[in-house]
């Protein structure tokens, strides 16, 4: 008999080469794995660094915001100022002394438990000085106690002369001054300002505090870092003022400047001060814990390697070709090809995925069809909701007004009132259509103007410039009149108000403006009008601004400008945009 041939199947033929291909991704894998675990140790590292560095960073900042309060209490003291703008001499000089100015002092100095020394320089000259002479000794071995000075003595000192332009409320500079730097002192130097008048506030004096700079830094040490580590604080001239190390024999000239493969150095900023806080870390202490996953790294390869290959074996002959046909099901589902149907033979669970499979495409091709209808519902009904919350109540004061005229006999102004009331409704009610011409919106609003120049008479003035070319495009209806019924409740400033309104055609849109030379508002205000909490506040102006974007988009929509005394400025952008063109592109893809 002849023996038969001995061969190597085309199984094991697959299981060589997907061992063999096997050692190269988990290799990759391995070294990946590997590569990533050292990064996170590192980063891992740093930010527990960086959040000892935040807690040391956070303790000096309270006690820098304590001194800064300190000043606050002088700095909004209304009292205050209003004493020390009276240049009275005599009596009422000694009796402010002592009955507010050195009571107010001695309060501020015992609003913290902290050693501070409190120096109040004044304009006022008729007000005698408080003082103690320290003169060649450190002024913070006294204790906390504050002194009084005429600003006189300052005004040609350097500092004084170089102090930053006054920001309300803002100002305040830490700076080592005179004596400081000898005694190892810092001073928050700050003017006082008379508030009296908001928009343009005067200073009335200069106030001073003086702390320890050890006291700031009680909380740095390196025993909160690992062994080894240098912790150290420069100032803004990048001269180091504290070094804190394990080595204590370590001299400012032997740390690192900057980070090298033998330190990990980490910096903060410390608000307030301008000094730079920072650590270096040995690179020595991470390779321990380096080392250990380098072990694990290994050992976890070489088992994923066996385990693999025996899975490999025990499952690709049976699963390689379903599987495959699978796959490209699912591949063609993921491409957006949902008309790919899978078909198997008897009665099995791959039977059962088959017809899953192709169940899903079918539901998945339906239901995209019905969210895409369903999203088009929605944005239509949150439109609707929208333009429906649109206040009415002008049309209850114009009834009012109407009554009163009727009272006093002015047929012809309410034969006007009623009239300008009828066109506005005309052109706002438009068939139930959200979307008008640009022309109808700007007739709407211009109506509603000759309506309350019925009422405001020569108190209210108007203009409208338009651009031609906006003329033939459609937009959101009622986005105009809200602001000008603003304008007319909270912007009167005097007796009287202009108001002036825009339409430009710009590159990317059209730019409607309404401009009032009005009271005007601050910064806050207009915050808390964009605000989603800000519900007392602004509702009409964000009612308009979430009709804009939520028909065109985010990149749309109102924004404010304005400054106290002088006016504002409310600025509307929408595209160009054609109400039929974007119906017929809607329909289009509905059919499709």
């Amino acid at each position: 008999m002849k023996r038969k041939k001995r061969f190597l199947s085309f199984g094991y033929k697959l299981m060589i080469s997907y061992i063999a291909l096997l050692i190269v991704p988990v290799a990759f894998v391995g070294m990946f794995a590997y590569n990533t675990s050292v990064e996170s140790i590192r980063k891992q590292t740093k930010a527990n660094i960086r959040g000892t560095l935040q807690q040391i960073q956070d303790n000096i900042h309270y006690k820098v915001e304590d001194i800064q309060r300190l000043t606050d209490l002088l700095y909004y003291d209304r009292t205050l100022a209003d004493s020390l703008r009276r240049y009275d001499d005599g009596w009422y000089s000694f009796e402010t002394l002592q009955s507010y100015l050195m009571p107010t002092l001695q309060n501020t100095i015992h609003a913290t438990n902290r050693n501070i020394a409190l120096s109040v320089y004044i304009q006022n000259d008729t007000i005698p000085e408080v003082y103690y002479s320290y003169e060649g000794t450190d002024p913070l071995s006294k204790g906390r106690f504050y002194e009084l000075f005429h600003q006189k003595r300052i005004v040609n000192k350097p500092w004084f002369q170089g102090f930053p332009r006054e920001q309300y409320g803002l100002t305040m500079v830490w700076r080592q001054i005179e004596e400081d730097g000898t005694f190892g002192n810092i001073s928050l130097l700050r003017r006082l300002m008379d508030t009296y008048e908001p928009t343009a506030p005067k200073p009335f004096g200069f106030v001073r505090i003086t702390v320890k700079i050890a006291d700031l830094l009680e909380s740095v040490n390196e025993d909160k870092f690992r062994n080894g580590s240098t912790l150290y604080i420069e100032n803004e001239q990048n001269d180091m003022i504290y070094v804190s190390s394990a080595d204590k024999s370590m001299r400012p000239d032997q740390i690192p400047v900057m980070e090298s493969k033998d330190y990990l150095q980490i910096k903060v900023p410390i608000d307030g001060l301008n000094w730079t806080l920072a650590v270096n870390i040995p690179n020595r202490v991470m390779e321990q814990d380096i080392q250990k996953v380098k072990s694990v790294t290994i050992i976890v390869c070489l088992v994923m390697i066996a385990l693999f290959s025996a899975a490999g074996w025990l499952l690709s002959r049976y699963f390689s070709r379903r599987v495959v046909k699978i796959v490209s099901v699912l591949r063609s589902f993921q491409e957006g090809d949902l008309h790919k149907r899978l078909r198997y033979g008897g009665q099995d669970e791959f039977n059962q995925i088959a017809l899953a499979l192709n169940d899903m495409g079918e539901n998945m091709n339906r239901l995209i069809q019905e969210v895409y209808l369903s999203n088009l519902q929605k944005k239509e009904a949150e439109l609707e909701i929208l333009q429906a919350q649109i206040n009415p109540h002008f049309l209850y004061n114009s009834f009012s007004s109407i009554n009163r005229l009727a009272q006093f006999g002015e047929i012809g102004k309410i034969r006007s009132m009623v009239s300008g009331l009828a066109k506005f409704y005309r052109l706002t009610l438009n068939e139930g259509r959200m979307m008008i011409p640009v022309e109808k919106e700007l007739q709407q609003v211009q109506t509603y103007i000759e309506i309350q120049k019925i009422k405001y008479e020569d108190r209210l003035t108007f203009n409208i410039d338009i651009d031609d070319n906006v003329l033939g495009f459609d937009t959101v209806k009622l986005i105009l009149q809200p602001f000008v019924e603003n304008i007319l409740e909270h912007a009167f400033y005097g007796d009287s108000i202009h108001i002036r309104i825009t339409a430009e055609a710009l590159e990317h849109g059209i730019a409607f403006k309404v401009i009032d030379d009005g009271i005007g508002m601050n910064a806050e205000t207009i915050r808390q009008i964009f605000s989603p909490s800000g519900i007392k506040v602004g509702y009409g102006i964000r009612n308009v601004d979430q009709r804009i974007k939520l028909q065109f988009g985010d990149a749309y929509g109102v924004k404010l400008f304005s400054r106290l005394g002088i006016g504002t400025t409310v600025q509307l952008i929408i595209p160009y945009f054609h109400h039929t063109d974007s119906a017929d592109a809607t329909n289009g893809r509905l059919q499709g």
